[in-house]
C-alpha cells in the first residue's frame, strides 16, 4: 500500500453520489462534480447553506479515490515503484492537481463563509473563530444557533451604490 486510505468503501460511496463529468483537455484531472449547483448571486445566505454550498469539497473524495486506484496498481506491479511511475504517471500527477483543488476551495469556502456570517450578523472576529472551532454540528446549526445568540441586525449589512442625498432645507 503506497498511501493510506482509512475507509475505501465509504470513500466509494461518496464518489457515486457524485456527478460523472465529461472529459476535458483543460481540466482532465477531475473526473466528477458535486450534485447541487450553486444559487445565483442573490440567493440568501441560509439558502445556500441548505444547498450546501459551504460543505466539504468533493475534490477530497476525488483525490482519496485515485489514492485507492493508485494503491490497486502499486500491488498490481508487486510493489514496484519504478514500474507505477513508468506507467501510471497521469495518476500520480492526477491526485496531485486534486489535492491541489481540494486547499484551494477549501480556502475560498472557509473564507466566504466567514465573511457571511460577519456580513450577517453582528459579531467580531475572534468570536467567530472561537464559535466555529468550539461548535460541534453542522453549519446550518451554526447558523441557527448564531442568529439565536447574536443579533441579526440588516445596519451591519454593507450597503451598496450611492449614498442619498443630503437635503438642506431652507
Amino acid at each position: 500500500m503506497l498511501y493510506k486510505v482509512s475507509n475505501p468503501d465509504y470513500i466509494k460511496r461518496k464518489i457515486s453520489e457524485l456527478q460523472p463529468l465529461n472529459y476535458n483537455r483543460f481540466f482532465w484531472w477531475r473526473r466528477f462534480d458535486s450534485p447541487n449547483k450553486p444559487l445565483p448571486k442573490g440567493a440568501s445566505f441560509l439558502d445556500r447553506i441548505k444547498n450546501k454550498e459551504f460543505e466539504y469539497s468533493h475534490y477530497y473524495y476525488q483525490a482519496l479515490y485515485c489514492e485507492i486506484e493508485i494503491n490497486t496498481k502499486y500491488e498490481e506491479y508487486k510493489k514496484d515503484i519504478q514500474k507505477l511511475l513508468e506507467n501510471n504517471g497521469v495518476d500520480l500527477q492526477r491526485r496531485k492537481r486534486l489535492w491541489d483543488d481540494f486547499e484551494k476551495n477549501e480556502e475560498s469556502l472557509l473564507k466566504e463563509l466567514k465573511e457571511n456570517f460577519l456580513s450577517q450578523f453582528v459579531i467580531s472576529e475572534e468570536e467567530y473563530d472561537d464559535l466555529i472551532i468550539g461548535f460541534d454540528g453542522t453549519i446550518e446549526e451554526l447558523y441557527y444557533y448564531v442568529r439565536k445568540t447574536f443579533d441579526h441586525s440588516l445596519n451591519s449589512r454593507k450597503k451598496r451604490g450611492r449614498p442619498k442625498k443630503n437635503c438642506i432645507l431652507k
